[in-house]
């Protein structure tokens, strides 16, 4: 599991998946998510702007990301 550092919260789904590499771009990010290959706290998530939180999990592909502040 990987942390990934926020300044602020919320942040959008999406949005972590981009600027953590894991999609190459935003529209990627969003296909991936309405797809339903992203899970949060363990739960598939097809919202694209789902806000999260520090202490949220994010599991997609083979990366598994922990929010912190």
């Amino acid at each position: 599991m990987r942390d990934v550092t926020i300044d602020q919260e919320p942040v959008e789904l999406f949005k972590v998946l981009k600027f953590e590499g894991l999609a190459s771009s935003g529209a990627e990010a969003k296909n991936a998510i309405a797809d339903g290959l992203v899970s949060v706290n363990g739960e598939i998530e097809l919202r694209k702007r789902r806000k999260l939180y520090a202490g949220d999990t994010i599991n997609f592909a083979d990366a598994a990301l922990v929010l912190v502040i």
